[in-house]
This record gives C-alpha cells, structure tokens and sequence, in this order.
C-alpha cells in the first residue's frame, strides 16, 4: 500500500513509525473489517469458478470487527512507538459500522478463511 494513500492501516503505520500522532475521529469506537488480499483474491477465484446459477450479489470479506481506536493501539504497540492517539471531531458521513455480512446458504464456500 502506498503509505500517503489515505487508509487507516498504511496511514497508522506510517505515523507509528516516525513517533507522530496518529488520529482517529470521534472516539474511535467505529469499526472496520480487514481481509488478506490472498484470501480476497481466493475467494474471486472461486466466485468465477461457481456454476452459472450462482449469481449476485455476493459480498466478499471478512466479517470479523476491529474497532478504530484498537487498531490505532495494536500498530503503535507492533511497532514500539511513542507515537499519541489523539482525538478529531468525527465526520458526518464516518460510518459506525463496516462489517460485511458474508452468509449466503450453501454458497458459503466464499466466506473467508478463520
């Protein structure tokens, strides 16, 4: 990832590592879900190989949570920073919640990996 792309892991990271201050909005209580690209790109793979009546939409992800302000202080923690969680006005249209919901019956075979 590029590290000025604008994401919280590449942007977290990136500020863990020169000891700034990482931001979160809000109170960082919203939550996100973070896949592996390997097991993004397994699951495509077996989305195309799926029989013709199989059909969308499918959601594709990892439906475990993480809350920003946890994921804010595990990669300080990763990388032995000094770096201060500190806290900004959390935008209007920041949502709460990003969780995919990945049960589909028996196409479940897409589901990410544990």
């Amino acid at each position: 990832m590029h590290p000025h792309d604008g994401r919280a892991v590449s942007n977290f990271i990136v500020r863990a590592l020169l000891g700034k201050p990482i931001a979160i909005y809000g109170d960082g209580s919203q939550t996100r879900s973070f896949c592996y690209v390997d097991d993004m790109v397994d699951a495509l793979v077996r989305l195309a190989a799926t029989p013709d009546d199989v059909t969308g939409p499918i959601n594709l992800g990892n439906p475990a949570e993480i809350s920003i302000l946890e994921l804010a202080r595990t990669i300080i923690g990763l990388c032995n920073s000094p770096s201060a969680i500190v806290c900004r006005e959390r935008q209007a249209d920041d949502p709460g919640r990003r969780r995919p919901d990945i049960a589909r019956g028996s196409h479940s075979v897409l589901a990410a990996k544990d």
